[in-house]
């Protein structure tokens, strides 16, 4: 069974909350504020959408345009080449992959070894390409994984 809720006043139980004592609250970690650009702007069957950068999956080069994916699934064309969406968004959200992708960390699901010491990262939605790290920026990308 999934998570539920609670949804009427009878099922909140005062044992299951407590306050937190302030040494707990200063000692937790705090959030990192996000840099570089929060949304895109996309049309969208004749209208203009915004879609923030929490809920893009990665971007994708294909036919010399970029495309963007959502955690959706939606695929939106944007005005920017690779590497100036690169250079817009926060390196520590998102990593550029090859000169075709760039990807979010929170839609990769799984990485595996390739051959030739090459890296293919799984996304966390299907997608029919595959996303390879090349062996030499295989070392950088495992480090940003395990340090961002």
């Amino acid at each position: 069974m999934k998570y539920q809720e609670r949804t009427t006043r009878e099922e909140f139980n005062e044992d299951d909350y407590r306050p937190m004592p302030s040494e707990e609250m200063n000692s937790a970690p705090k959030r990192v504020p996000c840099t570089g650009k929060r949304s895109f702007l996309v049309l969208s069957h004749n209208k203009y959408i915004t879609v923030p950068t929490e809920r893009i999956a990665f971007f994708y080069v294909k036919f010399e345009g970029t495309l963007m994916v959502t955690v959706c699934g939606k695929e939106y064309s944007v005005n920017y080449s690779l590497e100036q969406i690169q250079q817009l968004l926060s390196d520590r959200q998102f990593f550029r992959l090859n000169r075709q992708y760039l990807i979010n960390f929170d839609a990769i699901r799984e990485v595996e070894r390739y051959f030739a010491r090459k890296l293919l990262v799984i996304p966390s939605l299907l997608f029919p390409g595959k996303m390879i790290v090349s062996r030499q920026r295989g070392k950088e990308f495992l480090d940003w994984l395990e340090n961002r």
